[in-house]
Order: structure tokens, then sequence, then C-alpha cells
């Protein structure tokens, strides 16, 4: 704890320096909330939430899960199109050219989530997908990256795209990143965004804010979603 007291600190007067710098040369504007927004959950599997995994992440029970069940909550209420993401293989075979795992598995442990256990890649129990709501599987680290997501984004007319999950330095920043590209209002909501190293949520989330996507506190995110439905069914 009191390593994580002393980063935080040291990670907090790095970024307010930063932020000078970012704000005099014009970065960290806003993207700002669209009129229809979706909700986006990376990676919340069971692989990643659950104890005892390569890929288990910090501040699942704590923050995360109950942050996306508020999100959860807000989306249904106001029938707002939800996805959640997982990630699976068929072919774990490191030494096979038939491979979908492609080469992350190179890097990082990606062999543990093979499509014939199910009960690592299902996402979470306590979010678990209701009817109508989509469960897209992707292979690399965007969930926009070789999937049909910004399809199905803009069959349904979404322009904005709230952004929950892991990990902060690779799956979510990179559909933040690619969301932005594709075209979509990208908003990453705070408290419902993890990793499994000290230090890596804070300097993303700064970086990801300066550059990518807004950063908002999960209580603005709830408002706006209760709001844009409220005006939409008016």
């Amino acid at each position: 704890m009191a390593f994580d007291a002393e980063l935080d600190a040291a990670l907090s007067a790095a970024f307010g320096k930063a932020s000078e710098l970012y704000q005099r040369n014009g970065f960290q504007r806003r993207v700002g909330f669209g009129r229809r927004p979706a909700l986006i959950n990376v990676d919340l599997a069971n692989a990643w939430t659950r104890p005892g995994n390569p890929f288990t992440c910090e501040k699942i029970d704590e923050e995360i899960i109950p942050g996306v069940q508020a999100l959860l909550a807000a989306c249904r209420r106001n029938g707002h199109p939800v996805v959640h993401v997982t990630t699976c293989y068929q072919v774990t075979d490191r030494a096979s050219d038939a491979t979908d795992m492609g080469l992350w598995h190179q890097k990082i442990p990606v062999e543990v989530v093979a499509q014939d256990k199910p009960d690592l890649w299902a996402i979470d129990s306590r979010i678990e997908p209701v009817q109508g709501e989509q469960v897209l599987i992707k292979k690399r680290a965007s969930a926009f990256h070789g999937t049909y997501l910004a399809g199905f984004l803009r069959a349904n007319n979404v322009d904005t795209i709230l952004v929950t999950g892991v990990t902060a330095s690779a799956c979510v920043r990179t559909t933040l990143c690619d969301g932005l590209a594709e075209g979509f209002r990208t908003i990453a909501v705070k408290e419902c965004i993890g990793d499994r190293v000290p230090g890596a949520v804070a300097w993303n989330l700064f970086d990801i804010d300066a550059k990518f996507a807004d950063v908002e506190p999960l209580s603005r995110c709830i408002a706006y979603l209760d709001d844009v439905g409220t005006r939409a069914a008016a």
C-alpha cells in the first residue's frame, strides 16, 4: 500500500507537469458525448476477472464489476446497445501455422484462452449478457481489429462508445484508439478500467485523455446515458 501511495503521488506530480506541456501545444481537447451511445465492455471474462489466471487484473471486485453493473442497468433501462467483448482461440498449438493466435503468443500466453475452455473466456456471470446484447469474440487487442464491431455500431446509428474493461495498457487502449479512428466519439469510463500492475491504469488513462478519448467519471456517464435516453424517448 505504501508503494502504491508513493507511486500515485509521483504520477500525479508528473501528470501535472505533462498536462501543462500538452495544453500549451493544443492537446487534451474534448471529443464530447454524442446523441446515440453504446457500451463496449472489453475482456470482462473469467480469465481476466477471476483470481488465479495469468490475465487476472486488479480492482475487479471492488470497482470495475460494480461500475459496469451500474452502466448496464442504465443502458438496459434506456435501450442503449451493449457489446460484451471476449477473446479466445481455436488453434492454440504454438508450432502450428494454422493458429489464429497470430504472433501474439510470442509475447503473452494467449493460448490460455482456448475455445474449448469456455469457462475461461465466458463473460463474468456478475455482468452476464441478456437477450439482445452482443457477445463478440476478438483475436487481437482491439475490439475493432478484424471484427464486425464498427458495422454493428453504424447499423444502430451509434456515434458514441463508452468503453470499460481490461487492460488499460492494451485491449482497452487499442479499442479506444481504433474507435476514434473509425469515427466514433470515444469515452473511457474512469472507474471501470483496470490492469495488472500498479500505475498502468493511471498512466494510460492520462495519456488516452490527452490523445484518443475523454476519460469521464462513472457518475457522469450514467447521467449521460439516462439523459440521452430520456431525450430520445421524448
